[in-house]
């Protein structure tokens, strides 16, 4: 064997020491297309249609699934075990804090498991109500919002708040106190008011359309922002929000997906925060759109208890490659009212992306984002790579941590050369 294969093989094999730790828990960590949360979904999907009459044609039906969301304990209560405590506990955060869960998400709960992930995204604990504190509005959106349902907090892109409604309502929702207890789309007025203002300002090209959900509008009422917006000069794309994808994947209808392509370049960021979010269902959603030429991203948010963890970030952002959903961001969970129990570490954060950079490929890494308060914008947190500089060189760490000194020649005049 020559001296290069010999090097070559040596490094291979302290490569592959540095994934033999991630390789070793993988499979332990669920996902929604593993046999045993596939049985248990077929398990209490069958228990809901049946409790609700339903039929397979009405379960995919996203009408069905968002009329007939669960937000009752006796209804819960056929597919989840709780205690006499969990109720009163659910109950007394319910007359606070709204909560709704569509069939298909309630479904995929390990029922046994008071620590499922599922579960805790969706199903209010005594948490929320025990620690009052954190902030109500902690971007300071109210503050941010020059016309009709706008947020802005950046020269050249803006937000349109749609509607306050959802598939479900998440348990660590930054916008819950725009929940309320029924669920509004803004007036043809409002709505208006807010494209009139991009119009009137021709340095806005990039418009994102949330809410709550703006995949809760209606194909008809989507479709009228949509060709308003693309009517404006300078708009030049325009992004959605939304987490059918993730709660209520039946949305993603090729109706839907024909009138979208109508109006291209158009980007969707959806949310998921755990691979067992990621199902047969979920795929076929993401394929649709894909297919449709709808590029498909990401934004996690870092939550305690759920994700906060190197092994089940990465497989998470894995995952959704093979479904063809680019990681964007992963988000640190702001200090909103009632969901301090899913606040981390900056370093939680900060050794995920440790161990991300270099252990995977670059396309499954995404920023991780502090909010700055009151709407200072997004700022990137990331290791420390660069750890010197001067005029002629900088120091730089590795993923492996080598440190390097490289030389940092000045930038010429191309002039002088051509």
């Amino acid at each position: 064997m020559n001296k290069r294969r010999e090097i070559s093989l040596e490094r291979a094999g302290e490569l592959k020491s540095r994934i033999e730790d991630y390789l070793s828990v993988r499979d332990s960590i669920p996902t929604g297309f593993s046999e045993k949360v596939q049985e248990q979904y077929k398990k209490s999907k069958e228990i809901l249609m049946k409790h609700f009459g339903a039929s397979e044609e009405q379960w995919n039906d996203y009408k069905w699934q968002l009329i007939n969301r669960i937000s009752d304990i006796e209804t819960l209560s056929l597919i989840v075990n709780l205690t006499e405590k969990e109720k009163e506990e659910i109950k007394n955060v319910g007359a606070t804090y709204r909560w709704a869960i569509s069939p298909y998400y309630a479904a995929l709960i390990d029922p046994e498991n008071k620590y499922d992930s599922i579960r805790l995204l969706s199903v209010p604990t005594g948490s929320e109500a025990a620690h009052p504190e954190g902030e109500v509005d902690p971007m300071g959106e109210e503050f941010t919002n020059p016309a009709g349902s706008i947020t802005r907090r950046y020269p050249d892109r803006l937000i349109i708040n749609t509607t306050n409604e959802c598939a479900m309502y998440c348990r660590h929702c930054q916008r819950r106190r725009n929940i309320g207890e029924t669920d509004t789309h803004k007036s043809d007025a409002v709505i208006m008011e807010s494209i009139d203002y991009i119009r009137n300002n021709p340095e806005i090209r990039d418009v994102l359309l949330t809410g709550g959900d703006v995949l809760c509008l209606s194909d008809k009422r989507l479709e009228w922002i949509l060709k308003e917006l693309k009517s404006i000069p300078h708009v030049d794309y325009i992004r959605l929000g939304t987490r059918t994808l993730v709660t209520m994947p039946q949305r993603i209808t090729d109706e839907l997906v024909d009138m979208l392509k109508k109006y291209q370049p158009i980007y969707i960021n959806t949310h998921f925060n755990h691979p067992k979010e990621i199902t047969p269902e979920v795929k076929e959603a993401c394929d649709k759109l894909a297919n449709g030429g709808i590029s498909l991203g990401n934004q996690a948010v870092l939550l305690n208890g759920i994700n906060n963890d190197k092994y089940v970030m990465r497989l998470l952002n894995h995952e959704m490659l093979k479904i063809r959903v680019r990681p964007y961001y992963i988000f640190h969970a702001k200090h909103v009212k009632g969901t301090l129990h899913f606040n981390t570490s900056v370093d939680d954060g900060i050794e995920i992306m440790e161990y991300l950079r270099g252990y995977t490929s670059g396309m499954a890494i995404p920023t991780y984002i502090i909010n700055a308060p009151k709407g200072q914008g997004k700022t990137p947190i990331m290791p420390q790579y660069l750890l010197s500089r001067s005029k002629n060189s900088v120091k730089i760490r590795t993923w492996e941590g080598v440190v390097i000194d490289y030389e940092n020649h000045p930038t010429i005049d191309i002039k002088e050369y051509l």
